[in-house]
């Protein structure tokens, strides 16, 4: 015999398992068979608190109401983390992968979760547009860079380029610099510049 939010528990353990890989495919049966068993509980809860109400025993129905109530919270609260979790993940695929679902994953999601993803992902790249003259892109770098001076070389001819600081520097093919990650990023994305260390 299963006991109430049993099912709930189960499809938890069934994300913690693939942690630290994809996502399992969402389980449509698994959900609507707790959302069943939420709308059962609910309705029972219904029944007996109008006869709790005309009938001596109304305390005996009480406590079965409290246990039924707290298997409904139980199953809510096990389905939010559910849904919170799969997009948690999806919200780490975004920012790793970029804004394209990789084939093998969209696979395993609901329309729900690739609608999600979608507009997820436009308003992450509106954000990004809209920081500063140019925008930024916020998933170039994910973590802080351990140092503020890198050394590069250039590629091409540039000609003079003038630091945050103040300072001209000379651009000039393979002749290399060390200067401040903040100077030169730009133009190592446009392929002027190349890091060496």
């Amino acid at each position: 015999m299963s006991m109430f939010g049993d099912r709930a528990v189960e499809l938890l353990k069934e994300l913690q398992r693939c942690e630290n890989r994809d996502l399992p495919p969402y389980n449509d049966d698994e959900v609507r068979q707790i959302l069943e068993e939420v709308r059962a509980l609910y309705d029972q809860n219904c029944v007996e608190a109008a006869e709790a109400g005309q009938k001596e025993e109304g305390q005996l129905l009480l406590a079965g109401i409290y246990a039924r109530h707290a298997a409904i919270e139980r199953n809510k609260r096990c389905l939010l983390a559910y849904i919170y979790n799969r997009m948690q993940r999806l919200r780490l695929v975004r920012w790793n992968q970029g804004s394209i679902i990789p084939a093998e994953l969209r696979e395993a999601l609901n329309d729900g979760e690739i609608d999600w993803f979608g507009k997820y992902s436009r308003s992450l790249a509106t954000y990004m547009q809209s920081v500063g003259d140019t925008g930024v892109d916020l998933t170039q770098h994910l973590k802080p860079p351990k140092n503020l001076f890198i050394e590069v070389r250039c590629v091409q001819d540039y000609g003079e380029m003038e630091t945050e600081d103040g300072h001209s520097v000379q651009l000039a093919k393979n002749s290399q610099h060390y200067l401040r990650r903040t100077d030169c990023e730009q133009l190592i994305h446009q392929g002027v510049l190349e890091q060496i260390s």
